[in-house]
């Protein structure tokens, strides 16, 4: 009797990743993969389109869960593509706002003192990371970087840093935080036009704007950061700065990490208007991963 043998498990996140980045890459330069399309991505870090039967996956944007692999493809790299693919592939992925949060069962983001770290686990650490790396800028506020002092690099996963933009209208923010000096990354401040309180940082450019309801215009902005060839951008906090972005309806996608901890009353990680009646609210398509212990909720906010 003849055995048939299985078809081989491709199982290197390495090459996933690799893959990943590639196609983010395209989707920057306005060239994303729109329809069902074989591709091959080599060890030289070549990414061609191929015919289906040569093909170490075809991809497609229309289908879930966007792509077929004649391979067998190991759990963790199905996973990789399944959670990151949608950012990277389809007409949206050419210019795509994405936030993030992660936060308490109780949906707190920090204590009432302030105390963040670590309210989700290493996993969704490096799933930030990851954001960080698919797109062209990460978007913070002034509160996370006076609390925080975060480097917004790819430090802990491959990938270019992305541009690092920081909304302060006022240019309350010290000097002295790392973003500004280390040099790590091109950075950008966010400020209104008019009323600051002093001089932005040296060598760090200023993008001027108008305001809207008391609030920098968000729309404004991510059309001045799409003049510099930014369109993919990731939200990555804080809490109010998110929430400014969805009542704008600024926001293409959502994660939202939940950890398995009650935190108390703290810092939530949204807060958005309230509605009087269950059909107002939001009821974004979902998809659900598991990251360690935390979950990760995939809103999609958009219907582009």
């Amino acid at each position: 009797m003849q055995l048939v043998s299985s078809p081989p498990v491709l199982q290197d996140e390495r090459w996933a990743w690799g893959l990943l980045r590639a196609l983010a890459r395209r989707a920057s330069a306005g060239n994303a993969i729109l329809v069902r399309t074989g591709v091959a991505w080599d060890a030289d870090g070549r990414l061609e389109e191929v015919a289906a039967d040569r093909a170490q996956l075809v991809l497609d944007p229309n289908a879930e869960p966007g792509f077929e692999s004649p391979q067998r493809l190991s759990s963790s790299v199905a996973e990789l593509l399944d959670l990151y693919l949608p950012l990277c592939i389809g007409r949206s992925a050419e210019r795509l706002v994405l936030g993030h949060v992660g936060q308490s069962l109780d949906g707190q983001i920090a204590t009432s003192a302030g105390a963040s770290r670590y309210v989700t686990g290493p996993e969704n650490i490096v799933h930030m990371h990851r954001l960080r790396s698919l797109m062209d800028a990460v978007v913070v506020g002034a509160g996370t970087v006076e609390s925080d002092d975060p480097e917004l690099t790819t430090r802990l996963v491959p990938g270019d840093h992305p541009t690092r933009v920081v909304i302060d209208p006022t240019l309350r923010v010290a000097h002295a935080r790392k973003l500004y000096r280390d040099g790590l990354a091109p950075t950008l401040i966010a400020c209104q036009r008019e009323g600051m309180r002093g001089e932005g940082p040296p060598r760090i450019p200023l993008l001027q704007l108008s305001k809207e309801a008391e609030r920098l215009s968000l729309s404004e902005l991510l059309s001045s950061l799409a003049e510099r060839g930014l369109r993919r951008v990731f939200v990555e906090g804080g809490g109010v700065t998110l929430s400014t972005f969805i009542q704008a309806r600024c926001l293409d996608r959502l994660h939202v990490t939940v950890c398995p901890i009650l935190i108390g009353r703290g810092r939530p990680g949204l807060s958005l208007p309230g509605v009087e009646r269950l059909d107002q609210a939001l009821r974004p398509a979902t998809r659900r991963f598991m990251l360690g212990a935390d979950v990760l909720f995939d809103c999609r906010l958009s219907t582009r």
